[in-house]
């Protein structure tokens, strides 16, 4: 079995639980649409592969064995116009639920790190840049990461710099707190409000002081430093996810930005496990 054949294997049934609608038929039957699970694995598809709508859609055809495990064939495949207005379909609600779940395929271990990166916005003609005001080049992308699995547990996206890290963290770490024991980040994240605010969710915050005063030495010295330096693995994360996924997102309008993000973290996290 080959490893996108693996893949496809452990994205359906994912898509299915999500969706709620694998009893359905992947292909429209009676005039109806395409079932919810059959798209979301199309998208994941088309991630997986790094490629245009268009080239997906070509591609697959010439793999009835991939295609099969969805439940479609050849002629079932939609044309690229309806699968990229598909995607509209797919609430950012959904894609998280689908990211947690890609996670709990993994042995997690309560420990996680959180870090920002960017991703380019695809290339577009200046007359589309001007028609609809399409001036910012990069997303901020913050993932919170399981030190242990490198498993992407949680991700937000924004279009601007405004607003402080630390703040973001900790609305973070309140999604995820039931899961967490420990959080690490570099001193870009350095906020009292933070650990005061991660420890009332029961959450160990290593988060290294920015030294203004001789006891901020005292309070660097009192982290586990086995357990900060596991922070790095959110770069490694980011390093990886961009060699094997891309370092831009193609989508043009943000809300679609965000989702695609969204599911390239689940791409990820399904083709490590599958690796596994």
């Amino acid at each position: 079995m080959t490893q996108i054949s693996r893949f496809i294997g452990e994205v359906v049934p994912v898509a299915q639980r999500v969706t709620g609608d694998g009893g359905e038929s992947a292909a429209p039957e009676g005039g109806g649409g395409f079932a919810d699970y059959a798209l979301v694995s199309l998208h994941c598809l088309r991630i997986y592969l790094d490629t245009s709508y268009r080239m997906t859609i070509d591609l697959l055809k010439e793999m009835p064995q991939i295609i099969g495990e969805i439940g479609l064939d050849a002629a079932d495949l939609p044309v690229p116009s309806t699968l990229c207005k598909a995607f509209d379909r797919i609430s950012m609600s959904v894609c998280r639920v689908l990211l947690r779940q890609s996670a709990q395929l993994h042995d997690l271990s309560e420990h996680a790190a959180i870090d920002a990166t960017f991703y380019e916005r695809s290339a577009a003609s200046r007359h589309y840049c001007q028609r609809i005001s399409y001036h910012v080049q990069k997303l901020k992308v913050t993932k919170l990461v399981d030190t242990a699995s490198q498993a992407v547990l949680d991700v937000h996206c924004s279009t601007n710099r405004e607003g402080s890290d630390a703040d973001l963290a900790e609305q973070i770490a309140r999604r995820n707190a039931g899961d967490l024991r420990s959080l690490a980040a570099d001193k870009g994240y350095d906020k009292q409000s933070l650990r005061e605010g991660l420890r009332d969710l029961s959450i160990r915050p290593l988060i290294k002081h920015r030294i203004f005063a001789p006891y901020d030495h005292a309070h660097n010295a009192r982290i586990d430093d086995n357990r900060y330096n596991q922070r790095s693995m959110t770069e490694t994360v980011n390093s990886a996810m961009k060699r094997s996924l891309g370092f831009a997102v193609r989508a043009r309008s943000w809300f679609r930005e965000f989702r695609e993000i969204a599911l390239m973290c689940m791409v990820y996290n399904i083709k490590r496990f599958v690796k596994q």
